[in-house]
């Protein structure tokens, strides 16, 4: 659906002439114009220059087509900060930020953590943030996803190691108080790789093409080797998939094994320690 924006509208008119929610319009026209929320308001009389409104109505157009806000702007707020995001991460997600607050609540002084499958690094930029005398390392396969990582912590003067990493194996013979890991669960075939935001996203990222257990099951087989007794793993996982990680867990050895709900009370990160 092409979408016109003449040149001359009104700034304070926008919010009438563009089809999207509110919250979506103020958005797309606050990027497009390179402008604030206040400016929106204090420029309202100000008219739009034929450019401008060609690149608020192509912008437009990309979110009516689909496309998540998020990768339109590069940008996406998560515990407080603010993420430069690309179709090489995963949209950080509100569920996440449990994950960080359980990883805060059981990282020692001066402990060690590891961030498994970092993509943009929110979780590892999150708590380096928050905790500067924490040893922060995270990895990833991605290359590209590497760099996004690189660029937040910089951005944030996060002090985090980043590895080009398959799992475990660019930190062999390392060993972190606490692993935490947001890893690709979404079963092989769900249909909601096919629907909204994921579509857009990196399918490897998303689904381990399997049955959505299996890069769980890796990291719950090779952390006991990265922890100490009674070192913490904590992992996110599916919104049906708490009772498998949990049996994955025990079945494992580990000890005080849970399951924590998000906001919406859904049990969204599953964990345990290493035996003693």
């Amino acid at each position: 659906m092409a979408v016109t924006i003449g040149a001359g509208a009104r700034v304070g008119a926008l919010q009438a002439l563009l089809p999207l929610d509110p919250l979506e319009n103020r958005i797309l026209a606050c990027h497009a114009l390179g402008i604030t929320r206040i400016g929106l308001i204090t420029q309202s009389e100000r008219l739009l220059s034929a450019p401008e409104a060609a690149a608020l109505a192509d912008l437009v157009e990309r979110r009516m087509r689909g496309e998540p806000i998020a990768y339109i702007v590069g940008r996406r707020e998560f515990y407080g900060l603010d993420f430069a995001v690309s179709e090489a991460v995963l949209i950080p997600r509100p569920d996440t930020e449990l994950l960080v607050d359980l990883a805060l609540e059981r990282l020692p002084v001066q402990g060690r953590m590891l961030d498994m499958g970092t993509g943009s690094g929110a979780i590892a930029v999150a708590v380096a943030h928050t905790r500067p005398d924490a040893g922060i390392t995270a990895l990833d396969v991605s290359a590209a996803a590497l760099e996004v990582a690189r660029a937040n912590a910089c951005a944030h003067r996060a002090a985090v190691r980043f590895v080009h990493s398959d799992w475990f194996a660019g930190v062999e013979g390392e060993s972190f108080d606490l692993i935490v890991s947001n890893p690709p669960y979404i079963a092989d075939g769900d249909v909601h790789l096919a629907q909204g935001d994921l579509r857009f996203e990196p399918v490897g990222a998303l689904t381990d093409h399997a049955d959505g257990l299996s890069a769980l099951r890796t990291i719950v087989a090779g952390a006991p080797r990265h922890l100490p007794p009674r070192g913490w793993l904590l992992m996110e996982h599916g919104y049906d998939q708490a009772d498998q990680v949990r049996a994955l867990l025990a079945g494992a050895g580990y000890t005080e094994v849970e399951s924590w709900r998000d906001l919406a009370g859904i049990e969204r990160v599953s964990g345990g320690r290493r035996a003693a």
